[in-house]
Order: structure tokens, then sequence, then C-alpha cells
């Protein structure tokens, strides 16, 4: 019967968990996904009994993830799949952002109770790091479905538990959104769990898919009725920056977020300043609405370093760290043919081991400067005019 089949499993991974974890030969080797997670539990110096401390964010917090998530958008719905079949009496749902927090759970009254021992609540970082692994925090890791089934989970208070977790990515650009997870009573396990979570993440994707269409649509209709009529040219983003409206611009299908404190370059249109509207952002050029040329001047003295860009009656003025001056010195000086990271990081650093390092640092360049800066090559961006000015210009 399945039920001493799994009871019959359950004895054997035991097995092989005490031998691992205590050094020992096991009768068997565990599965390459479990091998990988116990070494990296091992390595952390995490307790195998189950005595690691546990992280338990305040209700604030919780709160606040579940307003920033876009799972609150689709977690009703995943509740309606997967806790209205037959065998939902007896597990419970669990779904966590992209760090492992516990968002929502629901479920079996029995389960939770259970659960509840084990601080598998809301609020509870569940990351292989905090609690050893488990279907979440190994999902999380691995960003693949996981099931686990009893002494599969490092910690031995888990044994009595399976669990089913794939991780939610963002349909428009595949970031990784969370991890929904089914947990219950391992000798209650169903072969059919990690097809049903799995379906109902998918089908959780396509509407996400959906209603960011829907949303967009909505803002691009609203947003051309308030414009018609209007000169100059427009660009209209959602929070996300996919632009749902253009008038008299060209420009990729999402640009980056916009901010309200930073301009943005826009081909076509020059300089723009974010105006927030409802569900989005208007951008259009700060003053002269004709300026397609964008001026860069890259001020340098002794003491200090500025950017100054020139594309209006007022120029915007950026302050540089040194690193920062650097990096846009050598930016400046490739020309329009740009340097790549490799390159960059032999003029920063003396070698090419650091591109890593220069990525980082010119992303955060970038959200300081907006899209100035062209990737892949570096480079300063199409429309962009950059020159160096002297330390005695400057000072004059």
């Amino acid at each position: 019967m399945p039920q001493l089949d799994l009871a019959h499993l359950a004895r054997d991974l035991s097995r092989i968990h005490d031998a691992v974890i205590t050094g020992g030969s096991p009768p068997e080797q565990p599965r390459a996904l479990v091998a990988r997670s116990w070494q990296r539990m091992l390595r952390l110096g995490l307790d195998p009994s189950g005595g690691n401390r546990r992280v338990l964010s305040a209700e604030a917090d919780v709160e606040s993830r579940r307003r920033d998530s876009k799972l609150r958008l689709i977690v009703d719905e995943l509740k309606t799949i997967l806790l209205r079949i037959p065998d939902a009496a007896t597990f419970i749902l669990v779904v966590t952002d992209a760090e492992g927090v516990i968002l929502w759970r629901d479920g079996a009254s029995a389960a939770q109770r259970q659960a509840d021992s084990l601080g598998f609540v809301e609020g509870a970082h569940w990351s292989e790091p905090v609690v050893g692994t488990n279907a979440i925090g190994t999902a999380l890791t691995e960003e693949a479905p996981v099931q686990l089934f009893s002494a599969e989970h490092f910690e031995t208070s888990q044994h009595p538990w399976y669990c089913s977790a794939v991780p939610v990515h963002d349909p428009s650009d595949g970031r990784l959104l969370g991890v929904v997870d089914i947990s219950g009573p391992a000798l209650t396990l169903h072969p059919a769990v990690q097809s049903l979570v799995t379906t109902a993440v998918r089908l959780a994707e396509a509407r996400l898919s959906l209603i960011r269409q829907e949303q967009l649509s909505s803002l691009r209709t609203r947003m051309s009725t308030v414009l018609n009529g209007s000169r100059g040219p427009a660009l209209v983003v959602d929070d996300e920056g996919w632009v749902a409206y253009r008038q008299g611009v060209q420009s990729q299908e999402r640009i980056e977020v916009p901010a309200s404190d930073r301009t943005i370059l826009i081909p076509g249109a020059g300089l723009c300043i974010p105006e927030r509207v409802t569900g989005g952002w208007l951008l259009r050029p700060s003053a002269d609405i004709n300026a397609q040329q964008v001026s860069v001047v890259l001020r340098q003295t002794a003491r200090s370093a500025m950017l100054e860009i020139e594309s209006s009656s007022d120029p915007f003025v950026v302050p540089l760290t040194p690193r920062r001056a650097q990096i846009l010195s050598a930016i400046t000086s490739a020309g329009s043919a740009g340097i790549r990271a490799g390159d960059l990081s032999l003029k920063l650093y003396g070698d090419a081991d650091h591109q890593v390092t220069v990525r980082a640092e010119v992303s955060r360049l970038r959200r300081s400067i907006g899209a100035l800066l062209a990737t892949q090559p570096y480079r300063w961006a199409e429309g962009v005019s950059a020159r160096f000015e002297e330390a005695a210009s400057a000072s004059s």
C-alpha cells in the first residue's frame, strides 16, 4: 500500500540522513539536490537537531512586504486552486517572497497547529541559512521546483513533513518573486502534489501577465485622452518602466524605473523630468521641448568632481565621488566605441579581475544620472555629447 511504501521510504531516508550528518557511510547516497543542500548546511554550521534560531519579521514588516509583492495580486487565486481539492484537508499552502519570508499561510487547521511548533508561520524567514534544507529555501537557492520528503530535510524536527515548492517568476522580466509551497504530514504525500503546485504557479504567472497588460491598457487609454491635443514629445510608463503610451518619441518597450528626483534621457525628447500620475509616470522635456541633444561636462579639480548636464536653461549638476569621476573619464575618453567591463577594470584597478565590481559601480552610477550611460559596451547614450572641462576653467 502507498502508506506502507511511504513509511518504508521515510525509514530509509532517516538512515541516510543520520549517516551523512555524522560523517558515516550511508546505505545509499542522497539525491544530488539534497546532497548539495546538506553540504551547504554543514559548511554553515547549522544544527541538524533543529536548534537553529528562528528569524521572525515584525507584523509591520510583513504587511510592507505584502504591499510590495506582486504575489498579492494572485494569492487568492492560488488559494482557490490549491485549497479546494479533496486532499487539501491535510496540508497547508504557504507563499513567500524572494527572500523566503512567509507572507501568507492557509489550509488545514491541524497542519497549521503543527507548523506553529516549527516556527513555520507568517513572518518567518524560511531560507536555507536560517532553517536548513527545506523545499522553500532550497527552491530559492536552486531557482527550481523542489519536493522534499521526511528526512531529506536537514533539521530532524522537519522530518515528519513533506514540502513541495515551486518558484514564481515575474512573466514580464523573469525576476524571482517568491515561492509557492504545499506542506503536510509526510505520510499523507500524494504523488500528484508537485504537479499540482507547478500547474498552479504557471496559471498564476499567466494571470500576472494578463494583469500587467490590463494595467498598461488602462494607463494608455487614460493618458492618451489627457495628452490629446497637447504638443511636444511625451512618454507614459507604468511603475516598472514599461511603456504604455508614446507621443513623438521612440523608445524601447521598457525604460529605467523613473524617480521624481532624477531626470531621464529619452531619445527625441532630451532630458525629461518624471511626473507622477495614477498608475505610473509621465515623462516630458524639462524645459526646451525641442532639445534632442544633451551636453554633459565632466568638471574636475584637485578637490572635487561633478557632472553638469546641459539640456535646458537650468543645468542639472551631479556631484561625483573620485571613483565615479574616474569611470566617467574613462568612458568619455573611449568615445562612441565605448569601453568594456574588462578594459574599464584594467584602467581602474590595473587588472581585468574586477569586472563584477566594475559592473556594480556603473550600475549605481546609472541610478544617479539616469540613462545618459548606455551599456554593452559602456558609453554615452545616443544624443549625448560629452566633454572634459579643464581644471583651470572650472575654477575661474
